[in-house]
């Protein structure tokens, strides 16, 4: 497959969710122009979004609501469930343990790690935090898809170094800071500041 764009796989996501929507309230059909209505978008950017994966939907019958959510979860590799472990066992790692929606989509977080003493061995959402000092040997028993890092910064590249030499492949990153990663790693940054940035403009420049 063509190299797709981080910006049409985001977009794909939206779509999925706002097909489960319609699905639950018994829509069957959508069009493209609703379907870009409600992601923000044009119908025409939908189509080409879809059309990367082959062909969707009749002309002027639309899209099968049921058909193309199921189209769009395997595209996006829902169909099979992925082990997640997190690493930093702070106020963001903790709201993270909690929210459902992962397990909803077939990401479970089976492992938690942190240094704090007074962390380990408790237990959050069910798990037990665990010593981040073992985190490698445990990895290598207990193979994991996806790391969630929520460290602090200075710690972060340190953290994604033992991820990697213990066989991780995909991380999702919270510390405020660029990871170096070999090219066979692939990671994705959430820098909440860099977003309340950005909003910040689109206030200052209405």
């Amino acid at each position: 497959m063509r190299k797709i764009a981080d910006s049409t796989v985001r977009r794909l996501s939206h779509y999925l969710r706002f097909l489960e929507r319609f699905g639950a309230q018994g829509k069957t059909t959508i069009s493209s122009a609703e379907l870009a209505r409600h992601g923000g978008t044009t119908s025409a950017q939908v189509r080409k979004d879809l059309s990367f994966f082959g062909s969707f939907g009749k002309r002027g019958l639309g899209y099968s609501v049921p058909e193309l959510a199921a189209r769009i979860r395997v595209i996006l590799g829902l169909k099979r469930s992925y082990r997640v472990v997190l690493v930093g066992a702070g106020r963001i790692g903790g709201a993270l343990v909690q929210y459902s929606g992962f397990r909803q989509r077939g990401f479970y977080v089976t492992a938690i790690y942190d240094k704090d003493p007074k962390k380990v061995g408790t237990r959050w959402n069910g798990l037990l935090v665990r010593d981040v000092r073992h985190m490698e040997r445990d990895l290598l028993r207990e193979p994991t898809d996806i790391a969630i890092v929520v460290t602090p910064a200075d710690a972060a590249q340190d953290v994604t170094d033992r991820l990697v030499h213990a066989g991780v492949k995909a991380i999702l990153n919270f510390a405020p800071v660029q990871l170096a990663v070999p090219p066979d790693v692939v990671v994705r940054s959430v820098n909440m500041a860099v977003e309340l940035e950005t909003l910040s403009f689109s206030l200052a420049n209405r």
